[in-house]
């Protein structure tokens, strides 16, 4: 099953929420922004939410786990972590989402020309993917809910013991390149750079999945990690 990309610029899913998400990625734990940062802030995401053309792609694939080795079809791999989140699927959904070349721009004019709102930049983009990441895991958990079918977390490559080297699969079988834009260099960075793949399992079974990015990942010593 194929779900069809989606595109353009819109608003975000939640501002109240990512002004919070983009302090985090700035190092805001835990102590408020002064008047002249939240200024920025908010001056980032205007520009943001006029230069993103978010698109998405997914599709679903029959799903083998034994042990630690996963089979999905479009892959396989060994991954502790992975398998842990995928026990019990029987399929699985792989997602692309991009925020398209222009937040890619945006990035490389303010890295020239301004370099404090250039950081700000790159802390909003990373909440805005993560945001419209939540929005369409809910509208697939809306979708496959219909069908009797429960979400586990999504997982992406590089989480855990995830391996990178999966990406080239993923985005081959999406058709990342044609379907939103999405590219892979000889080192599996993604072009945009603020793109995102990840696997999302599919269960008969309702579990408590709320443990989700940070909660998967055993890095408990990232600067960016989630109380």
């Amino acid at each position: 099953m194929s779900g069809a990309a989606s595109g353009g610029s819109g608003k975000c899913w939640n501002m109240e929420i990512n002004v919070k998400e983009t302090l985090r990625y700035l190092g805001y734990k835990g102590r408020e922004a002064d008047a002249a940062v939240m200024e920025l802030v908010e001056a980032c995401w205007a520009e943001l939410e006029t230069a993103a053309a978010v698109r998405s792609v997914y599709r679903e694939y029959p799903l083998s786990v034994e042990g630690d080795f996963i089979d999905a079809w479009v892959f396989q791999t060994v991954s502790r972590d992975l398998a842990k989140n995928l026990r019990g699927c029987g399929r699985i959904l792989l997602l692309a989402v991009s925020l398209g070349t222009g937040v890619d721009q945006l990035l490389k004019r303010y890295s020239r020309l301004q370099m404090s709102k250039a950081v700000v930049l790159q802390a909003a983009s990373a909440a805005y993917l993560e945001d419209c990441c939540d929005g369409i895991n809910a509208s697939l958990k809306a979708e496959y809910g219909q069908k009797g079918l429960y979400l586990r977390p999504r997982f992406s490559p590089g989480y855990g013991d995830f391996s990178l080297e999966c990406q080239r699969g993923i985005l081959q079988s999406l058709e990342a390149g044609k379907r939103v834009g999405i590219t892979l260099t000889d080192s599996l960075l993604m072009a945009p750079s603020k793109s995102v793949t990840a696997v999302i399992g599919l269960s008969r079974t309702p579990l408590n999945c709320a443990a989700e990015g940070c909660g998967e990942c055993r890095k408990t010593d990232c600067a960016f990690r989630l109380e």
